[in-house]
């Protein structure tokens, strides 16, 4: 996983889980060794989530982890497992994406592969299918027999053995030949050319020990520096860069529309609003033009729990007064693009929300061009969630094939094309400005088109057939299968 990661790893990570599993481990060594497996990976991928509540961090390490025990358990053993667990350990991913709270779709598959030749088959089903490829790979390595030796002899010219691992690979090799086919939309013949501000300042930072007034004055700051040209055609910020109790009529409205005058550009700008209630806000991607008004608005639908909202808070204020340090977001109920003063659409996704493939996708299905991501990852220290974040903003590019633009106040700002490459990015903490010219596309990929859900049901078939195809008499000859030779039979 980013920052540390070297995409491979991830693959000899699942060779190493299979051969601790084996042909038959018992019930409760399945339930073991899974657990043992996904803590491995989720207390270390997601050890961002220690800075934003340490009990929300135990709690869902120790629920993920339980997810990938049960995967193992009820995937099934034998010769059919180099099938069944690489469903039944993608299903346990797709549910760790979208449940409970929405899921916490960080420290995946998907972003450990970015950028490893394995990426290409996001276009066709986004994170899902790359799970999928990279424990068939893992398992059918070291399966079906619990050891690569046994498996080359079975591999030779005329050796007998279970076919599934061949299965497994046919299938990989050919939706990696497929991906290069797929479709991955078109170019217009326009660009945008876009200036993402990032304003600076110290990271591991929260909204109550700096001042909003602050942040604001960094990013007018840092877009002061932007030259006046006539190529520009917007400027975006990161979210949360103005906090106020309304925007229209504010000041903070006037100094931005000032700048968008002094530039001829309109400016998307993050914004905090209050709501109704005094602890709820509305968090939301602004877009002003510059006469001054507001042309466009986006709230942000997807919002981080325990971080902008927290789930049970009832009953959790009977057992800490933490829990009143978090504001109540509300979520937005509008669909995932803008429309700039020209008429250019784009899609929108705001922080957490670049995390989750279906925000961008149903932006660019709405017409969005290129894909925003206004972020805010200050809070943070270290680079944990800005690396994986960089590396989700790849991902939606590549899915959606558009080019995305990432805006942050203290980093990461970056621009990727639309083959997930990244084109510029900044440090952290830094005060700067990137500009670029972002090639506005149209055309759908298959993941845009197709979603999620296909691939969810198809790998729960493949699982669902492994485990029926492993019961009865067929479970006693799997059983068969995986026994050592003997030496006649090697000799044979």
């Amino acid at each position: 996983m980013p920052p540390w990661g070297f995409w491979p790893l991830a693959i000899i990570g699942v060779m190493l889980f299979e051969i601790s599993l084996g042909a038959s481990p018992t019930g409760r060594q399945r339930l073991v060794r899974g657990w043992l497996f996904g803590a491995g990976w989720l207390f270390l991928g997601m050890g961002w989530m220690v800075q934003l509540t340490p009990p929300g961090y135990l709690i869902a390490g120790l629920t993920y982890a339980g997810y990938h025990a049960v995967a193992a358990f009820v995937a099934p053993t034998g010769r059919w497992r180099v099938i069944g667990r690489p469903a039944a350990h993608t299903l346990a991913e797709a549910l760790r994406m979208s449940f409970p709270f929405g899921g916490v779709p960080l420290a995946t598959m998907g972003i450990s592969q970015v950028s490893g030749p394995l990426v290409g088959p996001a276009r066709i089903g986004g994170t899902i299918l790359i799970t999928w490829i990279v424990f068939q790979l893992g398992f059918a390595l070291v399966g079906p027999s619990p050891g690569v030796p046994a498996f080359a002899r079975r591999m030779r010219p005329g050796a007998t053995g279970a076919p599934q691992a061949t299965i497994g690979f046919l299938a990989v090799i050919a939706v990696l030949l497929i991906a290069v086919i797929a479709p991955r939309g078109s170019a217009t013949g326009e660009t945008l050319s876009v200036a993402a501000v990032q304003g600076g300042g110290e990271q591991g930072t929260t909204a109550l020990e700096v001042p909003s007034s602050l942040v604001t004055q960094r990013h007018i700051d840092a877009t002061a520096t932007i030259d006046i040209d006539p190529d520009l055609d917007l400027v975006l910020w990161p979210e949360n860069t103005v906090d106020v109790v309304a925007f229209a009529g504010s000041r903070e409205l006037d100094e931005i529309a000032a700048e968008a005058a002094r530039l001829g550009v309109p400016i998307a700008a993050g914004v905090t609003e209050d709501a109704n209630d005094a602890n709820r806000y509305v968090n939301a991607q602004i877009v002003i033009a510059p006469d001054g008004t507001i042309v466009d608005r986006y709230e942000k639908v997807r919002r981080v729990p325990f971080g902008e909202y927290v789930p049970l808070r009832s009953l959790l204020e009977k057992i800490t007064s933490e829990v009143d340090r978090v504001g109540e977001a509300v979520a937005g109920t509008g669909p995932a693009v803008v429309e700039l003063p020209d008429g250019t659409r784009l899609a929108v996704v705001i922080s957490w929300e670049v995390f989750f493939g279906g925000r961008a996708r149903e932006g660019v299905r709405l017409g969005g061009e290129a894909i925003l991501n206004p972020t805010n990852g200050a809070s943070y220290t270290g680079t944990i969630v800005q690396t994986q974040q960089v590396a989700s903003s790849r991902l939606r590019a590549i899915e959606n094939g558009r080019w995305v633009v990432q805006a942050a106040p203290t980093g990461f700002t970056a621009l990727v094309d639309s083959d997930g490459n990244v084109v510029e990015r900044t440090a952290v903490s830094e005060q700067r400005v990137i500009r670029g010219d972002v090639e506005l596309r149209t055309g759908f990929t298959w993941y845009t088109s197709l979603g999620d859900a296909p691939f969810i049901i198809a790998v729960a078939l493949v699982l669902l057939l492994s485990i029926w195809f492993s019961s009865g008499r067929s479970t006693s000859a799997a059983y068969r299968a995986d026994e050592p030779a003997a030496a006649s039979d090697v000799d044979q």
